[in-house]
């Protein structure tokens, strides 16, 4: 049985290529997403692309899906779950607690929140609520990452295995005020990085100037992971370090259907594929990145 998703905040295009892939339409096949459907949208709000949602929303009535004026009348489609599609990390935590104040599991698009205090105030609603809630750069399971990590996995269960001591990842690294430094684009290498550490960072330093930031944390075993976001930027790839040192480029083609899989497992399981602890990391690393940026590159604790 398919579930039955709601869709709102049309001010990016992955409103419509999400829909597409889990509604098998307008997208050819080998995208596709199985298990849910959305069966209602709504374009929503904007507290950073205001201008795009018009066009995002003639693009989804495409679909062929009612499309309403608020989240009220969200809830009349009978929704399983829902898809929180906004831009801007600084919106998320209104539209957040709507949903889980009725019960209803979400997935939060990037940036999650643009403040700490907000992630942990979703989360925390989320845990009192008993439902699931995930937010991930698509990135984050690009097919190149994933592949690495179960090829590392699979070979780190031997006691010679080479320990994994750090990686770079690098990326676009566009800005926004609204979604100030490494939480516009800048997050989907963060994302990669977080994929291939995971969570443990301890301080982080960044330097920035106005065609590039440079980002490093260190983590508590020791591991060293950097960030490297250009300005326009283009390619996506990381580099790791072990015995080896491994260039991996990574390729966008199948990455949001590599996302939707995940969401809707998590819909069907009712546990996120990750760590609430690492998605708040995450946004501390970034929060305090920044603050490193504004402060001539001077590390900032995570604590």
């Amino acid at each position: 049985m398919s579930l039955r998703l709601g869709m709102i905040d049309f001010d990016t295009s992955h409103a419509f290529e999400f829909a597409a892939r889990l509604n098998h339409r307008g997208i050819s096949e080998d995208q596709w997403v199985d298990g849910a459907e959305v069966v209602v949208g709504c374009p929503g709000k904007s507290i950073i692309f205001p201008e795009r949602i018009p066009t995002e929303t003639e693009k989804i009535k495409k679909l062929d899906f009612p499309l309403v004026e608020s989240a009220e009348e969200m809830l009349a489609h009978k929704i399983d779950a829902v898809l929180i599609e906004g831009n801007g990390g600084d919106q998320h935590l209104d539209r957040a607690f709507f949903f889980l104040s009725k019960k209803i599991p979400a997935f939060v698009d990037k940036p999650f929140a643009c403040k700490f205090d907000d992630a942990r105030k979703m989360f925390d609603l989320a845990d009192k609520a008993g439902v699931p809630l995930m937010s991930s750069s698509s990135l984050r399971y690009a097919p190149e990452v994933k592949a690495w990590k179960e090829k590392f996995q699979a070979s780190s269960s031997s006691a010679s295995a080479p320990p994994l001591l750090g990686a770079i990842t690098f990326g676009p690294g566009s800005q926004h005020p609204l979604n100030p430094g490494l939480f516009n684009y800048g997050i989907h290498a963060v994302e990669m990085l977080f994929a291939l550490l995971g969570k443990g960072c301890e301080s982080v330093a960044c330097s920035s100037s106005k065609h590039a930031d440079m980002t490093t944390g260190i983590w508590d075993s020791g591991q060293i992971g950097s960030i490297r976001t250009d300005r326009p930027g283009g390619a996506y790839g990381f580099v790791t370090f072990t015995d080896r040192v491994e260039h991996v480029p990574v390729s966008t083609a199948y990455i949001y259907r590599e996302l939707l899989k995940e969401i809707v497992g998590m819909f069907q399981t009712g546990k996120s594929p990750i760590e609430p602890a690492e998605t708040i990391e995450l946004i501390r690393f970034i929060e305090q990145a920044n603050a490193s940026a504004a402060n001539h590159g001077i590390p900032h604790p995570i604590a």
